[in-house]
């Protein structure tokens, strides 16, 4: 693994941390909020999960697929924190700095991706 691949560990594990805080800071009341909540707390948390998984891939195909789970949780993190933002539920400012830090997990999963299929 290299040292970049190691970084991400600590990485979608904070990415995991900030999405707990930010869920918690949903109004209780609001159905839509709650909802939407949910589903970034879902997928947020798993990026991680998966990212875990995937580097104790027992064979190139495995690690591919995994990535690709890990792909899937980033990208569809994305989504969540987009409606967030639309809805008006989560001010633009503070979804900034984490809607870009899963942006760039999201690039980097990419490349990892490719070069794992050779496709550099």
């Amino acid at each position: 693994m290299k040292n970049e691949e190691k970084d991400l560990l600590p990485r979608t594990k904070m990415l995991a941390r900030r999405i707990i805080h930010l869920y918690c800071s949903l109004a209780k009341t609001d159905t839509v909020a709650q909802v939407l909540g949910k589903q970034v707390l879902r997928s947020g948390t798993s990026v991680g999960a998966n990212y875990r998984e995937a580097n104790r891939a027992r064979s190139k195909a495995e690690f591919i697929s995994k990535m690709g789970d890990c792909l899937k949780e980033a990208d569809e993190t994305l989504y969540w924190l987009e409606l967030l933002l639309e809805e008006k539920i989560i001010p633009a400012a503070k979804l900034q700095s984490l809607t870009a830090e899963a942006s760039e997990i999201v690039a980097i999963f990419v490349t990892i991706i490719k070069r794992a299929r050779g496709h550099e």
